[in-house]
């Protein structure tokens, strides 16, 4: 009897502790969440007022280095890193993934496959460095929106000064081939604990 005792309140306690911790995970989630994703938004006002104002091609070097700076600045508010990344890079010294990002990547494509809609795809979790310190990585996808679908979208689709211009911009490019509400990739944040 003592022994089964002793085991449901060692179970309990496990329980407890991993509820504590799921709940943190979600504490941290929303935190990393509303602080972070507004910067999104704003990016994408950047690129609609650029392309109204320039048009296409003068939004590519907007979207190539305005948008990672709108990400750095936040990043730097807030102490944490933030960077876009993708399984298909349009700027492979800024967007390629780390394996933990191809991991999240990898699944957001599984779930919107399997019916899960791309706007609500996230993960959150603490990982430990290879320092043995703890951090919160966040991700949140990125579907593709109307004002993505000119550089983004079917190779066929795409104006030939537009290719012209991505193919000067980015000559290791494989970012093309989207259709609206794709995921294009994701917002990745880490944040120390």
């Amino acid at each position: 009897m003592e022994m089964r005792m002793r085991s449901l309140i060692l179970c309990t306690g496990l329980l407890m502790a991993g509820s504590a911790v799921a709940q943190d995970i979600d504490a941290l989630k929303l935190d990393t969440r509303e602080k972070a994703l507004p910067v999104l938004p704003k990016v994408v006002k950047m690129m609609q007022d650029t392309v109204a104002d320039k048009g296409v091609a003068g939004a590519i070097p907007v979207c190539k280095e305005k948008a990672p700076a709108l990400l750095k600045a936040r990043a730097e508010e807030l102490g944490w890193t933030m960077r876009r990344v993708s399984l298909k890079t349009r700027n492979p010294e800024r967007g390629t993934p780390d394996a933990w990002e191809t991991a999240q990547l990898t699944s957001f494509d599984l779930r919107a496959a399997a019916g899960e809609p791309a706007t609500a795809l996230e993960v959150g979790e603490v990982v430990t460095q290879a320092d043995g310190k703890s951090m919160f990585r966040y991700m949140r996808a990125i579907p593709v929106g109307d004002v993505c679908l000119s550089c983004h979208g079917d190779p066929a689709d795409i104006a030939p000064e537009i290719k012209a211009e991505l193919a000067k911009t980015y000559p290791q490019d494989r970012a093309t081939g989207y259709s609206k509400g794709q995921i294009r990739g994701a917002l990745s944040v880490e944040r120390p604990l």
